[in-house]
């Protein structure tokens, strides 16, 4: 019997704030489920009734944090990259969005809306072994990471910025992001 492929999609919003700095936005999920507590993207599960994985990505980001389709103007279809432990293989959307949006967290779903400088997620000086703790693992778990805040960004949101912070930095939608 084969495996069911299991599928997921998140948004990577960015934007410029009034000083002209690229901003990425990440969410601090809640304590429930077996992602609480963590740094991510907006996005999640495919549902059936989602036309596409970016209607997937669209639905979360909506759901999630208020950002409205119609706000997002979707640069390109990233690397597909798969989560841990629970293997999901997820689809991420590079999307600029505007910078005043107002940020409507599901209390459900989102502690809090952060907006981290996209040269601060690259700073080889930050990034080492970090402790993350939440609901899950209280004691804490030893992971490869860099702070944002008072927070740790680690495991999959982390790999798939690794690959997109550098061409972000590197220009390779700068025109798109003016």
């Amino acid at each position: 019997m084969s495996e069911r492929r299991r599928t997921a999609a998140v948004l990577v919003p960015v934007f410029r704030d009034d000083g002209g700095k690229l901003r990425l936005v990440l969410i601090v999920r809640t304590d429930r489920g077996l992602h609480g507590g963590q740094l991510a993207l907006p996005g999640g599960k495919r549902d059936p009734d989602d036309a596409s994985l970016l209607a997937t990505a669209l639905r979360e980001a909506e759901e999630e944090i208020g950002l409205a389709p119609h706000q997002v103007e979707v640069l390109a279809e990233l690397a597909t990259v798969r989560s841990g432990p629970t293997q999901f293989e997820v689809h991420p959307f590079l999307a600029r969005v505007p910078p005043d949006v107002e940020w409507r967290p599901s209390p459900e779903e989102v502690v809090e809306v952060l907006t981290p400088a996209v040269d601060e997620l690259w700073d080889a000086a930050i990034r080492r072994e970090l402790l993350f703790t939440s609901a899950h693992w209280p004691e804490g778990l030893l992971v490869d990471g860099i702070p944002v805040g008072d927070r740790v960004l680690w495991g999959m949101t982390l790999r798939l910025l690794d690959d997109v912070v550098p061409r972000l930095l590197a220009g390779e939608w700068e025109d798109a992001l003016r």
